[in-house]
């Protein structure tokens, strides 16, 4: 699959024909063939935006409304694609890959119903005879990262909501789903979006720190929203700083899954088999700490590791109803085999997978994990989940908010207003009592604290983020002044 840069809504290689290639983990075949845009590339594309500016800002909510809408239905006909694209780029099941598309059109049409809700407010005045008011309006050009792992539902957030408020947007895709992300652009595109609206570029690895710097520090870009890793992150918002640019930020997480003395345990396994394994766990939200009340864990255990055992494993390309696929690269084999090393020589048991000599590896719990191991507050972010065992309510807090992250968790309790105490002192931007950790709805805030990052998706929260909010007041001309 040969992919290439979109500028004004025209496909075209990048500087000098560089490309860069993208490798399938388990076979080392090419998969796919990228253009590697440059700085001059990233420029042109900021002209372009800063160009279409000046007259997508004008447009009307309706318009922006019946475009977004038909980019939703544009992104479901191409449904059977993604699934076919995201299983040989990124090891996506077809599970994975419809969730991701379906997400993704009811977020769109959630994004063109916010374009009649971008209001001001009039404020009350002790100057006689003023009107004094605020209004929202569009920033200008918004650049837009979006990472592989769930590429069209968060590639979509990353666009439509700025689309929504009237800005322009520069979607800088992932280099391991090129295709993935220029099948999205290319949705908007055919749904009828104006030449230089959104702009599409990708960059080889080794290029990506000096584009990402050209478009943050660009007159025209006035918002960085990144998702991503908390390593990246922090470097997106140390340049966003350098240039007093504002930055939305959703990074990594260590999802805790509380499971208290009185919990369904029947509920609790089925949430946690798909909160942890979905998509092979390198989702931002898979619960990666299941902090297990002791009276109950050995059952809790013996029921997860029975389910863990039994998921199937495959490659999407030729199982496209394998639960289980292969990581992204090799390295993350590498990276987990180090941590489940750690872990096992300081007293933790796997009680079903284990260590892995390929990116196709098998479901893997861990029990008896403590505070000395690495893997009790590294990211796994693999088919990779621990089990840290507490006595009472308040210990599983105090285990489940010692992390540097805070993203998403859960509690399972059959006491629902113990269960609402703990939430409101867990230290996570979203709290599911009896649900996964896994969950998204495009009308509900979606965001972390702490390491996990700033700011929100999703919701009436995202006008926010988006638009500037101006003071304006009509003044009588011949008023007094003092002097």
């Amino acid at each position: 699959m040969n992919v290439q840069l979109v500028i004004d809504n025209v496909k075209q290689a990048a500087e000098g024909g560089k490309t860069y290639r993208r490798l399938d983990p388990v076979t080392s075949q090419l998969v796919t063939e990228g253009a590697a845009c440059s700085v001059e590339d990233a420029l042109r594309a900021a002209a372009s935006s800063q160009a279409a500016f000046k007259t997508w800002s004008k447009v009307g909510p309706t318009e922006r409304r019946r475009l977004l809408l038909a980019a939703a239905d544009v992104l479901e006909s191409k449904m059977a694609t993604f699934c076919s694209v995201m299983a040989q780029e990124i090891g996506a099941s077809q599970l994975w890959a419809q969730f991701n598309v379906g997400a993704s059109a009811n977020l769109l049409r959630e994004a063109a119903a916010l374009t009649t809700q971008i209001k001001g407010e009039t404020i009350p005045t002790d100057k006689a005879n003023t009107l004094s008011m605020t209004l929202r309006q569009p920033v200008g050009t918004v650049l837009s990262i979006v990472p592989w792992n769930g590429p069209v539902v968060l590639g979509a957030r990353a666009i439509a909501y700025p689309l929504a408020c009237g800005n322009t947007v520069i979607f800088k895709g992932s280099e391991n789903s090129p295709r993935t992300h220029e099948l999205l652009t290319e949705a908007f595109h055919e749904a009828g979006f104006p030449p230089g609206v959104l702009n599409f570029i990708i960059s080889a690895p080794e290029d990506a720190s000096a584009v990402t710097e050209a478009l943050i520090s660009h007159d025209t870009v006035r918002r960085i929203n990144f998702t991503g890793s908390t390593k990246v992150g922090r470097m997106i918002a140390q340049t966003s700083a350098k240039y007093l640019k504002r930055c939305l930020l959703e990074l990594g997480g260590k999802a805790p899954f509380i499971v208290l003395e009185d919990a369904d345990l029947e509920g609790a396994v089925n949430a946690a088999v798909f909160g942890a394994f979905l998509y092979q766990g390198q989702i931002c939200m898979s619960t990666e700490r299941f902090v297990v009340d002791e009276a109950i864990a050995d059952e809790f255990v013996a029921k997860f590791a029975q389910r863990v055992s039994s998921l199937e494993v495959g490659n999407p390309v030729n199982a496209p109803g394998a639960v289980i696929g292969p990581m992204i690269s090799q390295g993350s084999v590498q990276r987990i085999n180090q941590l489940l090393d750690d872990a096992i020589g300081k007293g933790a048991r796997i009680v079903a997978g284990g260590l892995a000599d390929q990116a196709l590896m098998s479901p893997t719990l861990v029990d008896q994990v403590t505070s000395s191991m690495d893997i009790y507050d590294e990211e796994t972010f693999g088919p990779v989940t621990t089990i840290v065992r507490v006595k009472g309510a308040e210990q599983a807090l105090e285990v489940a908010n010692d992390t540097a992250y805070g993203l998403s968790s859960s509690i399972f309790s059959r006491n629902v207003s113990l269960a609402l105490d703990l939430a409101s002192r867990l230290d996570a931007g979203c709290v599911h009592i009896n649900g996964a950790t896994v969950q998204n709805e495009p009308q509900a805030p979606y965001g972390g604290m702490k390491n996990s990052g700033h700011g929100r998706f999703d919701g009436s929260a995202v006008i926010d983020e988006f638009t500037e909010v101006k003071w304006v007041t009509v003044e009588p001309a011949d008023q007094p002044y003092p002097f």
